[in-house]
């Protein structure tokens, strides 16, 4: 019961996105299409989990055994940057066409907050082994739902008529509050 917390906690009150402010870059960089926001999803997906069962290990036989905790965000830095390097080499090998579309965004996952974040939270909520990557999935997963819903409304808003004021930006961080403020209603439950 409490995995299947940690992931409805992960995905929707505590939402990287929408509730934390992480990861904002990507956010709003990619959501234009909703199928590049999946693929970019896809890739923090993966990232995020291989991220967060790397660093525990990390953690725990390294930083923690040799005491050397002040080195904590260089080391999961180090890991996400390889991490990131491998996701790019592949996406560019089996699909160029969404690694053109991703274009600077998928090099960033590595200074990506969200990423980041997520294997700093699982330290500090002394998550085990498998709690850390249930959380890592599940915030990942909640970065999926936010871009991806970013992404389907700014493709409707492309079509609709719009006051000028809104074209763009504008209309982008208005979409983004609008969903953010429809996130808070989860908070609470769990």
């Amino acid at each position: 019961m409490k995995l299947f917390t940690i992931l409805l906690a992960s995905i929707f009150v505590n939402n990287f996105i929408l509730v934390k402010f992480y990861g904002i870059c990507p956010f709003l960089g990619v959501s234009k299409k909703v199928s590049t926001a999946f693929g970019m999803g896809m890739a923090v997906t993966f990232v995020m989990a291989l991220a967060s069962a790397i660093t525990y290990f990390v953690q725990v036989y390294l930083l923690d055994a040799f005491d050397l905790g002040y080195l904590q965000t260089i080391a999961f830095i180090l890991v996400i940057a390889v991490l990131v390097q491998l996701v790019e080499m592949f996406i560019q090998k089996i699909s160029p066409a969404l690694y053109g579309a991703l274009g600077v965004y998928l090099p960033l996952i590595t200074t990506n907050c969200a990423v980041l974040s997520v294997t700093l939270l699982n330290v500090q909520e002394q998550y085990n082994l498998l709690e850390s990557v249930v959380h890592g999935v599940g915030g990942a997963l909640g970065f999926t739902l936010a871009i991806v819903l970013m992404a389907g409304v700014r493709e409707r808003l492309e079509t609709s008529e719009m006051p000028k004021w809104m074209d763009g930006f504008p209309g982008s961080l208005i979409t983004a509050s609008l969903i953010a403020l429809s996130f808070l209603g989860f908070s609470g439950m769990l």
